[in-house]
Parts: C-alpha cells; sequence; structure tokens
C-alpha cells in the first residue's frame, strides 16, 4: 500500500446519459483515505455520493480514472476480479440492514465467510466473536424479526467486517435508526474499525455522524472538497 492507503482514487469521472442529455456527475476526483481513517462524505441529495461509494466498491465502472484499493489498481479488473475484491478486500453497510429473514443473526454474519471458503467451524467462531464484540451475544440464534432496528445493523455491521476487510464503505449507515440509537451503533463501528485498522468511508446527511469521523470531504460540482 502507497504509504498506509487502502484507498486511492485518482482521476475519477462519471456520467449517466438522461434522453439527449450527458449528465456529468464525477469529474476528475481525487480521494485518498488510510488506513485506520474514517472520513465522512456529505453533499446534497443527487450530488454523486452513492456513485462514488458504488465506484470505490467495485460495484459500477467509472468512465475514467483508478481506483487502487489495498495497493492493487481495479480500474482494468474483469468482473470475476472485481467479485474476488469486494469479497476479500471491501466491507459494504447500507442504511437498510438487508438481512435474509429465514437465517438468525449468527448464520447471516456466517453467510459470507462460507462463500469466502472459509472453514465452518472457523466462520462460526469469528461471527460469535464479532456478534458478541457488538453487544449481540445473547441475540445469536435470534432471526431478524425478532431483533431491534439497531440490533438488526449491528448484525449488518458484523456481516461487513466478517471477512476482515480493509476497507468498509457505507451509505447512511444509520439513517434508519433514532438519534440515541444511532449513536450506539456509530460508536461500535469506529471502535472495532479503529482497532482492526479499517480505512472507513461514510455517506451521510447527519452533521452529528459526519463530526465524529476524523475528516469530512464535500462533493459540490462533480468535485470533493475537504
Amino acid at each position: 500500500m502507497s504509504d498506509g492507503a487502502v484507498l486511492e482514487i485518482t482521476g475519477l469521472s462519471r456520467a449517466f446519459q438522461q434522453g439527449d442529455r450527458r449528465l456529468q456527475v464525477l469529474r476528475n476526483l481525487d480521494l485518498r483515505i488510510a488506513a485506520g481513517e474514517a472520513v465522512a462524505l456529505v453533499g446534497p441529495s443527487g450530488s454523486g455520493k452513492s456513485t462514488l461509494l458504488h465506484a470505490a466498491g467495485l460495484l459500477e465502472q467509472a468512465d475514467s480514472g483508478e481506483i487502487v484499493i489495498a495497493g492493487r489498481p481495479c480500474s482494468s479488473m474483469n468482473d470475476r476480479q472485481r467479485t474476488a475484491m469486494r469479497r476479500d478486500y471491501l466491507g459494504f453497510v447500507y442504511q437498510f440492514h438487508h438481512l435474509l429473514p429465514e437465517f438468525t443473526a449468527l448464520e447471516n454474519v456466517i453467510m459470507p465467510m462460507r462463500l469466502a471458503k472459509l472453514p465452518m467451524a472457523e466462520a462460526r467462531d469469528r461471527a460469535r466473536r464479532l456478534l458478541t464484540e457488538l453487544g449481540l451475544g445473547e441475540r445469536l440464534e435470534h432471526a431478524p424479526a425478532q431483533l431491534s432496528g439497531g440490533e438488526q445493523q449491528r448484525v449488518a455491521v458484523a456481516r461487513a467486517l466478517a471477512n476482515q476487510p480493509v476497507l468498509l464503505l457505507a451509505d447512511e449507515p444509520t439513517g434508519n435508526l433514532d438519534q440515541a440509537t444511532a449513536e450506539v451503533v456509530l460508536v461500535e463501528l469506529l471502535t472495532i474499525a479503529q482497532e482492526r485498522g479499517l480505512g472507513i468511508l461514510i455517506a451521510t446527511h447527519d452533521p452529528l455522524v459526519a463530526g465524529r469521523l476524523d475528516r469530512t470531504v464535500r462533493l459540490h460540482d462533480g468535485h470533493l472538497v475537504d
């Protein structure tokens, strides 16, 4: 990694065609996140926050620019390689937890590790430790419907951390929670991430969330401003 960077974006541009009009969302954008650094991404609705997260998470191909994750240039990777990078290096948390309702909290966290071919015993032990760290040691066998909103989001955080990523990408991770619950979930997320040296990029509209992070970058007219 370059100087401890887990994410380096240079010259990133992305546009969308809307009828006969081309909408330029990201313009020659640069961003660097170091290991252990938590960065807030802010900007009005429609400014391109989700587009930037999708590009950084290798879910969407940019028109130009380079994305380097853990020292590995990703822009020229094929679909199989990008999938492997997402599985092995990235964690994702969204506003809604997207847990599988037919599985328990423990099983939801185990699943990404099994997809990564981790032995079942090791996956189960790691999932149990993560959920316990997040205060859910007594809720391992509960289905998502039996959990509160904050508990569901903690399971989603544990799932995102299951494969020991170097970079965590979050899109309004506390946006569906009341303020008190959001505070608890955010503190737990940041504590675990800091202990593991993860880089974090969180898109948020909440100034209280942004104020908790190491620095804030704002999307304005397709560019990032510190």
